[in-house]
């Protein structure tokens, strides 16, 4: 049986009269990667923020590592691994800079992070601009400099918003085959994002929330069993989970309409 990295057990979170996150219980091992899906405003980065002790959760427990991130905060964060959708990076100092600030921060047993860095910096087409200003760095390379910056800590586990953002398809295709390789060799990776592929792809779980709640969870398989609509890809069965049958109505529609389209074309070619 695989270690448990991650818990969390009746995670709630207010804000005012308004619940964002009520009562999240879900878990993640070690090698494994969690899918994490939802409309938006479903409360996908306002749980991420309380994983990465961003926020401070209004009820229940997040226990990473046998250890109350609420109490052990310190021990916590450092084995947690947090990559935001949009970082925020020091401009004024240059890539090396910003690695060995991040590096000074935590203190995690592993392979020697300076050299991690400059593997990282090289697999992404950085290297050449690791002495530059940050404040010069397109979006996609300030994602992959964050990246790079969690990636070389080595960190038992790794929680993520939207990975892809901003990057080429080269540099794309990179991190999904690091978050592999990653949980190939034991660490635990919590993935939000919007795309179904990278979902279906790279995850052995997919948890799926709907207003602040788990609506749905498990492997692929499990997913397709609980759908009713007899759908095979993560899309329309997301859609279906979600609530969003008009929409995906509007789909089925337009797809019977381009269909009747083409084969209109094609008789009006004949004639």
């Amino acid at each position: 049986m695989r270690q448990e990295l991650l818990n969390l057990k009746n995670l709630t979170k207010s804000f005012g009269s308004f619940t964002a996150v009520e009562s999240v219980s879900l878990n993640l091992a070690a090698g494994e990667i969690y899918g994490f899906l939802g409309p938006n405003g479903a409360g996908k980065t306002t749980t991420i923020k309380m994983l990465a002790g961003l926020l401070q959760p209004s009820a229940g427990t997040i226990t990473i590592c046998d250890k109350n991130l609420a109490t052990d905060q310190f021990y916590c964060k450092n084995l947690t691994g947090y990559i935001p959708d949009r970082p925020f990076l020091y401009e004024k100092l240059t890539g090396s800079e910003y690695l060995g600030f991040i590096n000074s921060l935590y203190s995690v047993s592993g392979p020697d992070p300076v050299k991690e860095a400059n593997r990282y910096l090289e697999l992404f087409d950085l290297t050449a601009w690791k002495d530059h200003l940050i404040e010069g760095y397109s979006h996609g390379m300030r994602q992959k400099l964050i990246m790079t910056s969690i990636f070389m800590l080595d960190q038992p586990l790794i929680i993520i918003d939207e990975p892809m953002v901003g990057l080429d398809p080269k540099s794309a295709r990179i991190v999904k085959e690091l978050f592999k390789s990653k949980a190939k060799s034991g660490t635990g990776i919590f993935l939000s994002t919007h795309s179904m592929e990278i979902a279906e792809e790279l995850c052995d779980r997919i948890g799926i929330i709907v207003h602040g709640r788990i609506k749905a969870e498990g492997t692929m398989a499990e997913l397709r069993g609980r759908a009713t609509g007899g759908h095979d890809n993560l899309e329309d069965i997301f859609l279906e989970l979600t609530g969003a049958s008009e929409l995906h109505a509007i789909i089925l529609a337009l797809r019977a309409a381009g269909a009747g389209e083409k084969t209109a074309g094609h008789l009006a070619a004949k004639v």
